[in-house]
């Protein structure tokens, strides 16, 4: 059906069709039986999909990445789908419009996305209290991460401004959230990536840490819970500066690395170079991002070890693309372009094959095909 509705979809523009897409969800997020009718059809119910970490437990080891769903409308829907995760956002602590349109193009003949959205969002406290009113993470029955970045407004010099933005961002989402990402990575927000060199980030990711663990694991004054604390890094990082953030992200204590956001590379496309270069700055995603996010999951376990979760993302579309990260030594896997372009069907599709991988080694779980074990 999606493979007849798609060449239809993508006449529309981007932020259009998309639109029209979580407009189409609605009846799964609201309305019970709908939901558990879809849930039903698309859910592989697998325990050797079942994976275990952060302390949480999670169905499938595929998730939706960050930017799909922003302010938090259709989370129960895309569990529905058989999403095993979710992460939702990216939000910051003041609402912000998207950057100037046009800002999300398509690459057909790479199956991939240019987009320049810059984290538009309604505010962290916003979009907390609409994943509280619908009943929190019981209601959306996966685990659900939500991402923060740093308000457009608010400049990296001085860091203590960009710290005080994410904590206000950290301390709404930690209510809802069964782990929270720091996303540091995204190219659409001016200078945000330079929070990724380990100077900068020392500050960020320890004022943070602090915040989430304070003295009997608590957070400092606010009575919540720790919570599981990621880091989202890009693709575009050299191998040594991705070192020196990773030796940050040990430092700090963290639990776990995003490897990888989008790039700003446009090596190796199909796409005619004109085109390319007409669309101008963005992050690119989607296939053509498939390789170096496999080695930077390799390089990310390699350095932090088998304790750390690694969450593996770049041109997910197959399970062999998914199997391929888990190999790499991703203990979970995320996709979103790859969502857009083979439709809602392709949570169940992935499952079904990463379980059929599975029974072809012989092994009873996921979990043992994951590299750097």
């Amino acid at each position: 059906m999606y493979a007849l509705l798609r060449p239809l979809l993508f006449q529309l523009p981007p932020h259009v069709a998309h639109e029209l897409a979580v407009a189409g969800l609605w009846p799964v997020e609201h309305v019970g039986p709908v939901r558990s009718l879809v849930r039903a059809l698309h859910t592989v119910n697998d325990p050797r999909l079942h994976v275990r970490v952060l302390g949480l437990d999670f169905p499938s080891p595929l998730g939706v990445a960050g930017g799909f769903d922003k302010n938090a409308h259709r989370p129960r829907a895309l569990a529905a789908l058989g999403f095993g995760h979710l992460e939702l956002g990216t939000v910051t602590a003041r609402a912000q419009e998207p950057n100037p349109s046009p800002n999300l193009f398509r690459l057909p003949a790479d199956r991939a996305l240019i987009n320049r959205l810059g984290f538009p969002n309604e505010g962290a406290e916003r979009v907390v209290s609409r994943i509280a009113r619908r009943g929190g993470v019981a209601s959306i029955g996966v685990p659900v991460g939500v991402s923060i970045g740093k308000s457009r407004v608010v400049p990296v010099d001085p860091i203590e401004g960009v710290v005080e933005d994410y904590l206000a961002s950290f301390r709404a989402a930690r209510r809802v959230a069964s782990f929270v990402v720091v996303n540091v990575s995204s190219p659409n927000t001016k200078d945000l990536r330079a929070i990724q060199g380990p100077e900068l980030a020392r500050v960020l990711l320890s004022a943070i840490a602090k915040e989430n663990g304070g003295p009997g694991g608590r957070g400092e004054g606010s009575g919540a819970a720790k919570v599981p604390l990621l880091v989202k890094i890009a693709p575009d990082l050299s191998d040594a500066d991705l070192e020196a953030l990773l030796a940050v992200v040990e430092e700090t204590g963290l639990d776990g690395v995003i490897a990888t956001n989008t790039t700003i590379r446009r090596t190796g496309l199909a796409t005619d170079a004109a085109r390319v270069e007409a669309i101008g700055a963005g992050g690119l995603s989607g296939p053509p991002v498939r390789a170096r996010a496999l080695e930077v999951v390799g390089r990310v376990r390699a350095r932090l070890g088998p304790k750390l979760t690694v969450v593996g993302v770049g041109g997910v579309e197959r399970a062999e693309h998914a199997l391929a990260l888990v190999r790499a030594g991703a203990d979970l896997v995320q996709m979103y372009t790859g969502f857009i372009y083979e439709g809602p069907c392709a949570p169940r599709a992935i499952a079904k094959g990463l379980a059929a991988a599975v029974e072809r080694e012989g092994v009873k779980s996921i979990a043992e095909l994951r590299g750097g074990r």
